[in-house]
């Protein structure tokens, strides 16, 4: 932890750019006399808006992560954060409840049955509209504010309807469902209410825009004209909302650059060593989350030991599941299932001190990662459905010495790029079987020719340029206007 700075911007004089998401850039933490620490939280979103964030007088508008707790509003790295403070209850039910177990769901094609409460909606919109107030409030006249992710989706609408000078993105950074599956939402046309509120609403997908121009036909008063929505205003004018595609991507430097250095190399080795060696390692890394397909991945992995095709004694498979909203019924079974699978897999297939899986419930840091990404020779991204999947990205951008071959469903947000990546159907576990075996036998000229397509496109688009590219886009939609 650093000190915060309060010297600089005057904050009373309203903020050029607001952003407006559901966590601060800091990881908040209270010990047991307390005191209140904190310290710069990890993340694409973070990283990915720094540069744009420091250049500007800029505000962060978030929740400090932590219930029942008031933070005063502080300056760190040139940006003025300003928390929202959310109550047990809150959290429980617009967090918890609302966007994690009514909303995720929903939006990743109902892999789990969304739950739909009238309660959490009705919390869901008190504390969107909190956010919608600390944002307007830190604003500049005719400031850009930045709003992100599922959670505050009636956000847009809110800040318009409060500060009609301000210009107002919104990207939505998970899926957009179909409308036959956004039809089931019982507040459908009040969410999609609060997303025309923007003047650009960027999507990870092409797929994703076009569902959502199609579900505003359906469900809203708007008309779609291409990628203008046009919304009807008690004035007789009616205001129009563009529709974009703007898929995020990772800091690539900074994974290729810290991969290179001698310490991350050396852990490499030493974790194929600890390992034993292994002909082929293969590695996944996930939030513990039923729409990444984990469950799958195992079932193809143990049916290749079992038929033979791939050697208990010569492979292993890396599992690395982060800790994931424990607190939701859904998440703690799938923990259940996928352990229990594993213990299936070692129980079978496990020699003395050689088990085929490695199976690692906790997060690890950055250098940790970039060795696990360049000890693999198979990287194993087999999601169900996923707005872009950065994982993928990082491995790429690890593997400066272009060897390794990306396994990648083409579910995740990240193929339409990674086109180069061994594309996989991760329901068809026959198909995901004959991929895993293909990448784990894989020619090295041939691994080298992908790897090295598949490093052009994220060393290039990297999330600065994401994030570049959005704000000027809503720039010059307000020019066009």
């Amino acid at each position: 932890m650093s000190d915060p700075s309060h010297a600089g911007h005057d904050p009373t004089d309203g903020h050029g750019l607001v952003v407006v998401a559901n966590r601060l850039p800091i990881d908040v933490s209270v010990d047991e006399d307390g005191v209140v620490s904190w310290q710069r939280a990890p993340g694409g979103l973070v990283t990915a808006l720094r540069p744009v964030t420091q250049a500007t007088s800029s505000a962060w508008v978030g929740w400090g992560g932590q219930p029942d707790l008031e933070l005063d509003p502080l300056e760190v790295d040139g940006t003025w954060l300003v928390p929202v403070p959310l109550s047990t209850d809150e959290v429980a039910q617009y967090y918890e409840g609302f966007s994690n177990d009514t909303l995720w769901p929903l939006y990743h094609d109902v892999i789990s049955p969304p739950a739909f409460h009238r309660s959490w909606w009705d919390t869901y919109q008190q504390v969107n509209r909190r956010f919608a107030e600390v944002a307007a409030a830190q604003a500049a006249h005719g400031a850009t504010v930045w709003v992100q992710d599922y959670q505050l989706q009636l956000v847009p609408a809110m800040l318009r309807e409060a500060r009609p000078d301000l210009r107002i993105g919104f990207f939505l950074h998970i899926p957009f469902p179909a409308q036959e599956i956004f039809a089931q939402l019982p507040w459908r046309r009040q969410v999609l209410e609060g997303l025309l509120g923007a003047d650009l609403l960027g999507f990870q997908r092409a797929g994703g825009a076009t569902n959502f121009l199609q579900t505003v036909r359906r469900f809203s008063d708007g008309t779609t004209r291409g990628p203008l929505v046009e919304i009807p205003t008690g004035n007789g004018e009616p205001r129009r909302a563009r529709v974009g595609t703007f898929p995020i991507s990772i800091d690539s430097g900074r994974v290729n650059a810290l991969a290179r250095t001698e310490e991350v190399r050396a852990r490499a080795a030493q974790l194929r060593a600890d390992l034993g060696n292994p002909q082929v390692l293969l590695l996944g890394v996930d939030r513990l989350d039923y729409t990444k397909g984990i469950r799958h991945r195992l079932q193809a992995y143990g049916e290749l030991l079992e038929e033979g095709r791939l050697s208990p004694e010569r492979t292993v498979l890396v599992q690395v599941a982060s800790p994931s909203r424990e607190n939701v019924d859904a998440y703690a079974h799938l923990r259940d299932e996928v352990e229990l699978t594993v213990g299936r897999i070692n129980g079978s297939f496990a020699t003395v001190g050689h088990p085929p899986v490695q199976y690692l419930y906790q997060s690890f840091d950055a250098t940790e990662m970039a060795a696990l990404f360049l000890a693999a020779d198979v990287m194993l991204v087999t999601a169900l459905r996923d707005g872009m999947n950065l994982v993928a990205k990082e491995y790429v951008a690890a593997h400066s010495d272009e060897r390794g071959v990306l396994v990648l469903s083409e579910f995740a947000g990240a193929a339409d790029e990674l086109t180069s990546a061994l594309l996989v159907n991760p329901h068809d576990i026959d198909g995901m079987k004959d991929a895993i075996f293909t990448a784990a036998t894989m020619d090295p000229r041939q691994q080298r020719r992908r790897m090295r397509k598949l490093r052009r496109r994220v060393l290039t688009h990297d999330v600065q340029a994401w994030s570049t590219q959005f704000l000027d886009a809503l720039a010059e939609v307000h020019r066009t206007a």
